[in-house]
């Protein structure tokens, strides 16, 4: 490269880092106060949606529990207390308070239990694995009979353990150091008006995972729960939190039947009509299958007209697919940064389903030599798409010219046939790993951002 071709992309560099370092010295005000403050509660608590940041302030704003009288602040610090402030408040405002780690494979005290502890009728996965081995029970029938009938037993004891549903007008918040939730399914389920802030979510695994021999050609073991899943709600705000599998990633886990024993499904899905959506300065990690925007290609009388989301500057790091995978649904996604480091396995980053209409701009993204640049765009259905302005590893890069290029017998044409408004500050590529990297993730939620 010519000195001075250098020379003037440096100085481009320097200006819009400059700008962003201004961005990140001015604090926007907090956008709402209560009249019932509480001496627990901070502006961060407190704090609601910004207008015009993302899909989640149309059609009315995102406040959570942003109102909720004194008696309505709970502060938890175990499952059982977690449920039992839901239960207190019911739909009224309310502001939950997430201090240390909240286990949701645990007992009454909160004291984390094993899978054993759900084992019943018999179920055991020594037994599982001597009754289904292909070479025994065969490769054309999923398992039946009693000892999948255990299995099922077992898997309904967790399930009512770790499945916990968040109620409308809720701000869920993390505070103190490092508070956490591990190995729970939280789900915002046809409820509206949540705001999820400034909590670190891991490892919600599946105990009793199910072998499917019919599953692709050598089989699958097919597991449940997401660590957070938006099911029919509107007016949702995810912000500052980091997802991932904690210390069970699956990359360690044990292969049964020649695959690997999935213990997790999705780090956050949002599906069956789910609308209205903004995620935020989040951190997602370390997963296979990160996030679905619409699960079923034949669920378009649920999703056709809603799924609107907004994905901003959000890091996803060493994540293999659905970053996200989008049906239906106007998603707006910009400002993230998408990175793969040696080692790590990757798939594809956006994945174009059904009758979807992702817009993909200004996005960063950090890859390996290994990782093929057409890939980052995965064509599932016949959908469109707008990418303009994305960056990969600091060259402006047309992601659809270069997937066509690379992957033509899977052509993608563009234009997505809407265009975003709902946008707060757009910033530069270039910049965008910094900032992210500055802001994204638990712990580093401000009143507004």
């Amino acid at each position: 490269m010519p000195a001075r071709t250098r020379h003037t992309r440096t100085r481009a560099i320097a200006v819009v880092l400059g700008c962003a370092s201004l961005a990140l010295a001015m604090t926007a005000p907090a956008q709402a106060t209560t009249p019932h403050p509480h001496p627990h509660s901070t502006g961060v608590e407190r704090a609601v949606l910004p207008a015009g940041d993302g899909w989640a302030a149309a059609e009315g704003s995102t406040t959570g529990g942003a109102n909720a009288t004194p008696e309505h602040v709970y502060t938890v610090t175990n499952r059982a207390e977690l449920i039992a402030a839901f239960a207190a408040a019911g739909d009224a405002p309310k502001i939950v308070r997430i201090s240390g780690t909240v286990h949701g494979n645990s007992d009454a005290a909160g004291t984390p239990i094993g899978c054993e502890q759900y084992q019943t009728g018999g179920y055991t996965l020594e037994k599982y694995l001597a009754a289904y081995d292909p070479e025994v029970w065969g490769r054309d029938a999923v398992p039946s009979g009693p000892l999948e009938d255990a299995r099922v037993a077992s898997a309904k004891k967790q399930a009512a353990a770790v499945t916990i549903k968040v109620p409308s007008n809720t701000t869920l918040v993390g505070v103190g150091k490092n508070p956490k939730i591990i190995g729970a399914g939280l789900q915002v389920r046809d409820v509206s008006n949540v705001i999820i802030r400034n909590i670190t979510f891991e490892d919600t695994y599946d105990c009793f995972p199910q072998w499917d021999p019919t599953d692709g050609a050598g089989g699958a073991w097919n597991a449940e729960y997401d660590n957070l899943v938006v099911y029919g709600s509107r007016h949702v705000w995810v912000d500052h939190n980091t997802f991932s599998d904690g210390g069970r990633p699956d990359a360690d886990q044990p292969h049964y039947f020649g695959q690997v024993y999935q213990q997790h499904d999705g780090l956050f899905d949002i599906v069956r009509g789910a609308d209205l959506v903004t995620v935020s300065w989040n951190v997602l990690k370390d997963h296979d299958k990160t996030m679905l925007i619409g699960n079923s290609d034949g669920a378009g009388a649920s999703d056709r007209g809603k799924l609107r989301v907004t994905l901003h500057h959000n890091l996803f790091k060493d994540v293999k697919e659905r970053a996200p995978r989008v049906r239906f649904g106007q998603v707006d996604s910009y400002n993230n940064h998408f990175v793969a480091t040696t080692g790590s396995a990757y798939g594809y980053t956006y994945g174009i389903g059904a009758e979807s209409q992702l817009v993909a701009e200004h996005n960063a993204f950090t890859l390996t030599r290994e990782v093929d640049r057409a890939t980052i765009l995965k064509k599932w259905s016949e959908s469109s798409l707008t990418a303009g302005n994305n960056y990969v590893n600091g060259r402006k890069t047309d992601l659809i010219d270069v997937h066509n290029a690379g992957v033509p017998g899977e052509h993608l044409t563009e234009g997505a046939g809407w265009t975003p408004r709902l946008r707060t500050a757009v910033h530069h590529p270039l910049v965008v790993p910094v900032l992210v990297a500055l802001k994204a993730g638990a712990g580093k939620a401000t009143t507004g951002h």
